[in-house]
């Protein structure tokens, strides 16, 4: 019972000049709080119903926030300054390790805080420049490249909170630097293909070879599906393709860095077609090209300006290789047309008998002397 009444008479004495003060703090610290809020919500009104930008109230919602985190900040500091001893660390010598306080720690998180909602606001700036400016103009830094962009910025910000925080909290950033150098070493070996892929993604934004919505060709679609999709995300990793199939296929960017890339819509929606035919020798080649011709002026999407043509492309065992050559309004129903093309030219031939070849063979049979020919056809 005398050590605990004589604790408690300690406790009296430590707390008895100290409450006043630190109810004093509290009542301050509670008063700038709603004062300031009232303030700042009342101005950001006034702001939003004069101004057609929401930037204004995205500042002003990002002050409201700092101002109540320095506030909640400042009263958190005070109390520990009343009621936390001084603390010190020293080695054997008398020589001082360590004189970072609870209030330096308070104000090193209070940073990293402050920089959160800075981030968000420096984000929206971003985002208004891009929708307000950049859709204006034709540049690198299209629907693609700004959100990436965005997302750097507002992670640098960040970033320098953190930097600026580590002090305050009895970190040192020398140490830390010249580790972060040896582990991005480390990491550049372990992780070269992924950062391959964000080289050449930083490329794909700038070439622009492609843009979300482009139809382009695959290289390893899956088997029994199509060879072409529409770019739905381009990334900083990969590019994801959507093939006619519905099928979202992702390619890394290395590896799109390295092929020819077919884009079919970049030039236009207009593009040329070009189908194959043939006919046997027999037939007549003049009756076929006019045929063919009549064909494609028939399949809705054709442009008959310029007209379509057909070339003889060369000659093959049994056939007279032709090329039938077609401008389309749109690149997208290249498939679809060159399809109704092909089925219109195969009736057409059959009705006007004009011969589509296929392979033939003679057998020779010799039996007793006498040779015999058998003719066959496949």
């Amino acid at each position: 019972m005398v050590d605990l009444q004589g604790l408690w008479s300690d406790a009296v004495d430590y707390a008895e000049p100290r409450w006043l003060p630190s109810l004093i703090v509290l009542a301050l610290a509670g008063i700038i709080f709603v004062v300031a809020g009232w303030i700042l919500r009342r101005l950001q009104r006034r702001l939003a119903a004069r101004t057609e930008t929401d930037l204004d109230d995205e500042f002003l919602r990002s002050l409201r926030k700092a101002v109540r985190l320095t506030v909640v900040a400042w009263a958190i500091s005070q109390l520990l300054g009343e009621w936390v001893p001084h603390l010190v660390t020293e080695t054997a010598d008398g020589e001082v390790l360590n004189d970072v306080q609870p209030q330096n720690w308070v104000w090193g998180i209070w940073t990293i805080l402050v920089f959160l909602p800075l981030s968000r606001f420096v984000g929206h700036l971003m985002t208004t420049f891009e929708t307000r400016v950049m859709s204006r103009t034709d540049t690198a830094l299209d629907e693609t490249a700004l959100p990436m962009v965005n997302k750097f910025i507002r992670f640098l910000v960040v970033a320098v909170g953190v930097l600026l925080a580590l002090p305050q909290l009895g970190v040192t950033i020398a140490p830390l630097l010249g580790g972060a150098g040896v582990l991005g070493l480390a990491l550049s070996f372990a992780a070269k293909d992924t950062l391959s892929n964000l080289i050449a993604g930083v490329l794909l934004i700038m070439d622009r070879p492609f843009k979300v919505g482009d139809r382009i060709e695959l290289w390893n679609a899956p088997r029994e599906t199509g060879t072409w999709g529409d770019v739905i995300e381009i990334g900083l990793r990969a590019t994801k393709i959507r093939n006619p199939d519905n099928l979202v296929v992702v390619v890394p960017n290395n590896e799109i860095m390295r092929r020819d890339i077919i884009n079919y819509t970049m030039s236009g929606e207009d593009i040329r077609l070009r189908i194959p035919f043939s006919c046997a020798y027999e037939s007549d080649i003049e009756r076929a090209k006019v045929l063919l011709k009549r064909a494609a002026g028939e399949v809705k999407g054709v442009k008959l300006d310029p007209s379509p043509i057909v070339i003889v492309r060369g000659f093959g065992p049994s056939e007279v290789n032709l090329q039938l050559r077609v401008w389309i309004l749109e690149a997208r129903h290249r498939r679809r047309i060159a399809d109704e093309i092909t089925e219109k030219a195969m009736v057409a031939f059959a009705e006007a008998g004009v011969e589509i070849p296929y392979p033939k063979r003679e057998l020779y049979i010799k039996a007793g002397g006498v040779a015999g020919r058998l003719p066959s056809g496949e």
